[in-house]
């Protein structure tokens, strides 16, 4: 099956540990399509988006196996690409320009 850049890249993943990962690491989390490579992801992101991407890494969670009345299923295969853009190039999907990484924020205690 031939793969082009928009079949490739199926959307940003909403999570907490995604959002975290934006915010504080500046990595982007994304779903793809199940038979995408880390090349095919990083062409396909600096291709769509202009940017540099610097680093690429895949994890895939395979489908669950369910009993729905009396009946085996099995769910569908995830793939995710977690991807470290280059220094000077940013994505923002969560819209979180105005909001401080985590790691530098200093923690006050109350009396």
């Amino acid at each position: 099956m031939d793969l082009n850049i928009y079949d490739i890249i199926k959307g940003p993943v909403a999570t907490d540990k995604a959002y975290r990962l934006n915010r504080d690491l500046k990595k982007l989390v994304l779903k793809v399509h199940p038979e995408a490579n880390k090349p095919l992801v990083k062409s396909a992101l600096e291709k769509l988006f202009n940017v540099k991407v610097e680093n690429v890494r895949i994890i895939v969670r395979k489908g669950k196996n369910k009993l729905v009345r009396r009946h085996k299923v099995k769910d569908s295969l995830v793939k995710r690409a977690i991807v470290s853009l280059a220094e000077g190039y940013t994505l923002d999907f969560f819209d979180q320009t105005k909001i401080e990484p985590a790691l530098n924020k200093k923690v006050e205690k109350k009396d």
